[in-house]
C-alpha cells in the first residue's frame, strides 16, 4: 500500500494548473449512455474514479477512445445494462448509470452502493423519482432492477437536496415523454456543467443553477463535444494549503466565480487574494486567523472543503467552531489531526478547534478523500516528517497531487 511522506515547514510558492472536476466528469461520462453517437470530452482528469467509471461503461459496451486529458465515448453497442457491486462499492457515483439506462434502454440493473465511510448517502431519492416517472422498480439480491417502456414527465420534489439524485433524474428526463420539473434540486456548478453537456447533445433543459429545473423530453439525443469544468474543490484545497503554510501561489485554469464562500473564508483568515477570469492568486503573510464554518448545500460553504479548513484552523490564531450539516460522520480526520498535536473537541456535528503555534509530524491514516487532503495540508505545516497511509483515497479525487505540490516547493514524496 502506498504512502505519502511530507517534510513540513515549507511555504508553498509558485504556479499550478487546476484539473478538470471529478464531480462533473463522472455524471457527464454517464451521459454517453443516452445516445448512440460519440460524446467527446476534454479536460478530463486522470483519477482513479474516472478510470473506474470508464471501465464500468466499457463493461456495458461503450467504446472509449483515450487521448491526453480527453476521452471519446460511444454508446452505439451497449449490450449489458448492469452496474455490478464490484464497481459500485468502490465508487458510489456508479449509481448515475441508472437514469440513463432506463431512459434509453428501458431497463437497468444497478447494485445498491452499500456503506459509506463519511455517512449515509441514500439512493431512495433516485428510486422515488424514477417511480414518479413511471418506472417499475424492485430491489432484488442487493440490486435495483428498474423497467419502463418509456419514462413519463413528472413533477418531482426532493425531500433533501441531492446532487447525484438531481443529476440522475435530469439525465433520465431528457428522453422522457413530456415535461419533468425537479423541485428543491441541487444548484451545484457540477449540475450546471452536466446540463450544459446535455444541451449540447440536444436536451431541452432550463433552470439549472436554481432549485427548480425543467426538462422537456426529446425523442433522441445526439453526440457532442464538451469541456469539463475546473475542479473547485482542488482549487480550494491548494488555496487553503498556501494560506496555512504562509505561501504565495497562483492557480491557473480555475474559476473564482464558483468559489465565493471559500474565498470569503480565506479573506477572513487574513489571505490577500486577486482574481481574473482564469487565475486566482493568494498570498498569506503570517499566521492565519481562525474562521468559523457551517457546511450546507451550494451556494453555501461546501462540505468537501470542511476538512481542509479544519487543518488551517488547527494552526490558526484563535479558536473556531466547525459545524457539519451534510454528513453525520465527517469528522474522522479529527483523531488523526490530534496525533499531529491539534487541539480539537467534538460534540455531535460540531467541532471546536483551538489553534496551536506548531503541529508536529507523525504517522497518520487517511479515512476518506477530503480527510486525506486535510492531512496533506497538516503535514505541509507540521514540524518534521508526516507519513500518510491509505492515500488511495487521494488518488480518487486529486490528479498528481504530489507532483503539483512539489512544483510549489513542497518536500513530498510517494512511498511504494
Amino acid at each position: 500500500m502506498q504512502k505519502l511522506a511530507i517534510q513540513g515547514g515549507v511555504p508553498l510558492r509558485g504556479e499550478v494548473r487546476i484539473s478538470g472536476a471529478k464531480n462533473a466528469a463522472l455524471p457527464i461520462m454517464c451521459a454517453s449512455l443516452l445516445t448512440a453517437d460519440a460524446l467527446s470530452l476534454g479536460n478530463v482528469p486522470e483519477l482513479h474514479d474516472v478510470v473506474t467509471m470508464r471501465k464500468l461503461l466499457q463493461q456495458m459496451g461503450v467504446m472509449a477512445t483515450l487521448e491526453a486529458g480527453a476521452v471519446t465515448l460511444c454508446g452505439a453497442q451497449v449490450d449489458k445494462l448492469e452496474a455490478p457491486y464490484e464497481m459500485v462499492k468502490t465508487m458510489r457515483a456508479a449509481v448515475l448509470v441508472l437514469g440513463p439506462l432506463v431512459a434509453r434502454f428501458g431497463e437497468a440493473f444497478v447494485s445498491l452502493p452499500g456503506g459509506c465511510a463519511i455517512g449515509s448517502r441514500p439512493v431512495d431519492l433516485h428510486i422515488k423519482g424514477l417511480q414518479a416517472m413511471g418506472a417499475e422498480i424492485h430491489i432484488e439480491h442487493g440490486y435495483i432492477h428498474a423497467k419502463a417502456s418509456r419514462l413519463k414527465g413528472a413533477r418531482i420534489f426532493f425531500d433533501i437536496v441531492s446532487v447525484t439524485g438531481t443529476e440522475n433524474l435530469m439525465m433520465a428526463a431528457t428522453l422522457a415523454d413530456g415535461v419533468t420539473v425537479l423541485e428543491n434540486a441541487a444548484r451545484e456548478p457540477e449540475v450546471v456543467d452536466l446540463a450544459n453537456c446535455l444541451r449540447a447533445m440536444g436536451a431541452k433543459i432550463s433552470g439549472d443553477g436554481t432549485d427548480t429545473i425543467t426538462i422537456a423530453g426529446v425523442d433522441r439525443l445526439h453526440g457532442a463535444e464538451h469541456r469539463i469544468m475546473p475542479d473547485r474543490i482542488e482549487s480550494g484545497t491548494f488555496l487553503v494549503a498556501a494560506a496555512a503554510s504562509g505561501g504565495n501561489i497562483t492557480l491557473t485554469g480555475g474559476r473564482a466565480d464558483i468559489l465565493d464562500t471559500v474565498l470569503e473564508k480565506l479573506l477572513e483568515a487574513g489571505a490577500h487574494i486577486r482574481t481574473d477570469g482564469t487565475s486566482i492568486h493568494l498570498e498569506m503573510a503570517g499566521r492565519p486567523k481562525a474562521v468559523n464554518l457551517r457546511t450546507a448545500p451550494y451556494p453555501a460553504f461546501p462540505t468537501d472543503m470542511q476538512a481542509q479548513f479544519m487543518a488551517l484552523n488547527a494552526v490558526a490564531d484563535g479558536s473556531a467552531m466547525v459545524v457539519e450539516t451534510i454528513f453525520e460522520n465527517r469528522f474522522m480526520h479529527v483523531q488523526e489531526l490530534r496525533r499531529l498535536g491539534a487541539l480539537i473537541d467534538v460534540e455531535g456535528n460540531t467541532c471546536m478547534v483551538r489553534g496551536v503555534q506548531q503541529l508536529e509530524g507523525a504517522a497518520v491514516m487517511a479515512t476518506d478523500l477530503r480527510a486525506s487532503a486535510c492531512l496533506v495540508i497538516a503535514g505541509l505545516v507540521a514540524q518534521g516528517e508526516t507519513v500518510i497511509d491509505r492515500i488511495y483515497h487521494l488518488d480518487r479525487g486529486y490528479e498528481h497531487i504530489e507532483a503539483k505540490l512539489s512544483q510549489l516547493g513542497a518536500n513530498i514524496r510517494r512511498l511504494k
